[in-house]
């Protein structure tokens, strides 16, 4: 990975963007992807995509689509005595919260809290029975004595917070820290755009790389641009559960290695004929992929766009990722790089005429 994407990557992990609030982050990347896009544009509610115009009078639009939100929380109740109650944006888990340190975005700026956690030595009658908080448990100490203060810190309700971590490499091969999911897609599919503009030979698809808002509440950027854009086929690209880890049941949930390229999944709304392509051009680039089932929903935008309008022919690939929607979300750069050699090597693929249909 060049030196200038790794950066870019690191600083867009470590901008807070919840879900609702993404603009920041989405400012970033609109700048990121103006380097080397024709054009980049957005809608109402901050959906940004890049394009890349193909060759082809009659080729195929792409669209490559990400979400940009992370999970977080936001200020529910402030108690006369200045600590702050929370709501959850999007699934965040309540279990990790206690004893972490938050940062909440009033109208004055970032100002750091943390969430409270009652010391062992005073809970240890309790421990035998002990269970997860409930989210209305947690509570945000930010230094102040009052709700006054907490006003004159620029607080209110209805002001957003994420966890304060930030990404960091581990070891040599993974990256960890939070809002993984899924602003690494969003880094990808910029990657790929970058890689197909910086080619002598433009492509005969048009290509748009698309970062969708409030996908972690229920896809609804991503079936707004769908319906504006409507393209011939669309591949979304989400994270998947890395099922390698101590504790986790196979049966169950299935098998996902992180470093075993990414996964494609099969059935409901999976285009049949893109998913195979999909994995014919892995194939012939000797990309390692995993496989996926779904047998009744994704749960990722591709359940959102895939029947707007008369429907967009098209398929989910994710990328494996250990401890979602933690602070530790944990990837393998491996991974990354395989996965933007998919989906740029698919583009490429896409020839003029070319339709997705499923053949009768």
């Amino acid at each position: 990975m060049k030196a200038s994407a790794e950066a870019f990557l690191f600083d867009y992990l470590s901008t807070p963007s919840p879900t609702g609030f993404e603009a920041p982050g989405q400012r970033k990347w609109v700048e990121y992807v103006g380097g080397f896009a024709d054009a980049v544009d957005s809608d109402t509610y901050g959906t940004a995509w890049g394009t890349i115009k193909g060759t082809a009078e009659s080729g195929p639009v792409v669209m490559l689509e990400a979400h940009a939100d992370e999970i977080g929380y936001m200020i529910h109740y402030i108690t006369d005595e200045g600590f702050i109650h929370l709501n959850r944006i999007g699934g965040s888990d309540a279990a990790t919260g206690r004893g972490r340190r938050v940062d909440l975005f009033g109208d004055k700026g970032v100002v750091r809290g943390v969430i409270g956690n009652t010391a062992i030595h005073l809970r240890r009658d309790q421990l035998a029975e002990e269970k997860s908080p409930k989210i209305h448990e947690l509570y945000v100490d930010v230094g102040a004595s009052s709700a006054e203060e907490v006003a004159k810190m620029g607080l209110r309700v209805g002001h957003a917070a994420v966890y304060a971590d930030s990404a960091e490499r581990l070891g040599k091969e993974l990256i960890v820290g939070r809002a993984l999911d899924n602003r690494i897609g969003g880094f990808i599919i910029a990657s790929v755009l970058e890689r197909i503009s910086r080619r002598k030979k433009r492509p005969e698809a048009t290509v748009h790389a698309v970062n969708a808002v409030q996908e972690e509440i229920g896809g609804h950027g991503a079936m707004m641009v769908s319906h504006r854009l409507f393209p011939d086929v669309a591949v979304c690209l989400d994270v998947c559960h890395a099922t390698d880890t101590p504790g986790i049941a196979k049966e169950i949930h299935g098998m996902v290695k992180l470093g075993g390229g990414p996964t494609l999944t099969h059935g409901t709304c999976n285009h049949p004929e893109v998913v195979r392509r999909l994995a014919d051009t892995a194939t012939k680039a000797k990309i390692p992929v995993q496989h996926e089932s779904s047998s009744r929903t994704t749960g990722t935008d591709t359940d959102k766009l895939f029947h707007i309008r008369e429907g967009i022919a098209s398929a989910l690939v994710s990328l494996p990722l250990r401890y979602m929607h933690s602070v530790v979300e944990t990837a393998h750069f491996r991974d990354v790089e395989r996965t933007i050699d998919l989906l740029a090597d698919f583009v490429l693929g896409l020839k003029a005429g070319e339709r997705f249909k499923v053949k009768l």
